[in-house]
């Protein structure tokens, strides 16, 4: 695994070390303080460009070109939502994916497996244990958003997302969230239309560097990221894990997100 990510900076490998605990409180004060961390460099550049030399077929000929309009929840049934209020705007996502199936000789599904990163994370997030997805398809997706695409404004349904940034697009594509713009009790409708209209002064952005592994508290904080401006994609692999074991999309979700079910 020291071929593929940092062992130096980041030593995952040595858990309950001095150097691993540092990390882990590290990480905490971070996702307490900035609803995020982020370690820059944790895979290594050279396989992350690697990575994305060698996806290029793929993404040419087999990736599932994923165009969804759609609002900030995914959904069109929002429980004291009037369908006519603003924070059912509607928005687009558009964006090309590979599916855990089409990487079976990525280097990339050899870190997603690595159990010491299952336990780091955990500790970071202050959970028992995470799991990988037991999905063929989603449990891990690199995407590729080219120029004018766009991951849009939305929630995320799991409480951590966990991704690995493999390459940066040369303009364009930042990462812009708006840190807590709703609670479990309250769904702030309001606030939520004000960011689609562009009213909302606390969005922060951020853009990282090629190799950074970064987990977002994205639950409760709607965030997205900006159209691709030029010819150099945004490349980003999403690492799904669950605090149970067994979990995977159903059927529908499947065809809602790659156009297939297995």
């Amino acid at each position: 695994m020291k071929n593929l990510i940092d062992l130096e900076r980041f030593p995952l490998d040595k858990p309950g070390s001095p150097e691993w605990n540092a990390l882990v409180q590290s990480c905490r004060d971070d996702l307490a303080n900035h609803g995020m961390f982020n370690l820059e460099g944790l895979l290594r550049p050279a396989l992350a460009a690697q990575a994305v030399a060698s996806l290029q077929d793929e993404f040419a000929n087999r990736s599932f070109l994923h165009e969804r309009n759609h609002n900030i929840y995914f959904s069109d049934n929002i429980k004291g939502l009037a369908v006519d209020h603003p924070a059912h705007r509607k928005i687009m996502t558009s964006n090309r994916t590979l599916c855990a199936d089409q990487l079976p000789a990525q280097p990339l599904m050899d870190v997603y497996n690595w159990q010491p990163l299952h336990q780091f994370l955990a500790a970071t997030m202050e959970v028992t244990a995470l799991y990988p997805m037991d999905d063929p398809l989603a449990s891990v997706n690199v995407m590729s958003y080219g120029e004018g695409q766009a991951l849009n404004w939305h929630f995320d349904r799991s409480e951590f997302t966990t991704t690995l940034l493999l390459q940066a697009a040369k303009s364009g594509g930042a990462f812009e969230y708006r840190t807590g713009l709703r609670s479990d009790a309250d769904p702030n409708y309001d606030g939520v239309g004000d960011l689609l209209r562009g009213h909302d002064p606390y969005v922060e952005q951020i853009s990282l560097s090629p190799g950074t592994l970064n987990v977002f508290k994205g639950k409760n904080t709607a965030h997205r990221v900006t159209p691709i401006e030029g010819d150099t994609n945004r490349v980003i692999a999403v690492f799904c894990y669950y605090e149970n074991p067994g979990v995977a999309f159903t059927d529908e979700e499947r065809l809602g997100f790659y156009g297939r079910t297995g």
